[in-house]
């Protein structure tokens, strides 16, 4: 079964353009008598997937790749910045408790941890087990104190691939990977400021909307 469900006219423009490749936009729209603009996005869509080619002053052909090859690509082309969410981020000083708090009114299994506005570190719901078994204080102690630091932290650039953040959400075996770039604050500090996050469940929801057709408008 085709995970992605290609529309009536989608298919109509594959049919063309394999029968007349190379083929340009102007000839597709004047084939199915429609404008230019009214064909982008469905250009754009099988472009992104895989199915078709476009080369500049040349115009459309078809990939002929198997199904999978044109999904791994699609996959390898998404960038981070088009599947990122809103992380949650408190500061070094948040009393463990208080991060607790936020972790689960926010409902995430990650708490990212900053520094004058840098990157600083990561808590889990495990970290957060692991206290609670023991003899914190945790309406003292600080979340500074159990976090992982930098640079033991796996993370993600908005131009690195959806493939990337998923590999390495399983090869740290982790909920999710910050979404940085790197910055320098008005001391001269180096480091990274956190502009989202990759979790499992942003992957689970990549495949989600591929095998719904969801992704025609990135």
């Amino acid at each position: 079964m085709n995970p992605i469900e290609l529309t009536k006219r989608q298919n109509q423009i594959i049919e063309l353009v394999k029968k007349y490749q190379p083929i340009t936009s102007e000839h597709i729209a004047e084939k199915l008598n429609m404008t230019r603009a009214a064909l982008r996005p469905d250009l754009t869509i099988l472009t992104m997937a895989g199915f078709l080619e476009a080369r500049p002053k040349v115009g459309y052909l078809y990939s002929g790749k198997p199904l999978n090859n044109m999904i791994s690509d699609f996959i390898k082309n998404l960038k981070v910045e088009n599947i990122k969410t809103v992380p949650v981020v408190v500061s070094e000083e948040t009393t463990i408790y208080d991060a607790v708090v936020t972790l689960f009114l926010e409902d995430v299994g990650t708490i990212y941890v900053h520094s004058d506005g840098l990157l600083t570190g990561v808590v889990s719901r495990k970290d957060f087990l692991k206290v609670a078994l023991g003899k914190t204080d945790i309406y003292k102690v600080p979340v500074g104190v159990i976090m992982t630091r930098m640079p033991n932290i796996a993370y993600v650039r908005d131009e690195d691939s959806a493939y990337d953040a998923a590999s390495k959400i399983i090869q740290h075996e982790v909920d999710s990977v910050p979404v940085v770039e790197p910055v320098t604050t008005e001391s001269g500090k180096k480091g990274f400021k956190i502009t989202g996050k990759v979790s499992k469940t942003n992957i689970t929801r990549l495949f989600y909307d591929l095998c719904n057709d969801k992704l025609g408008g990135l």
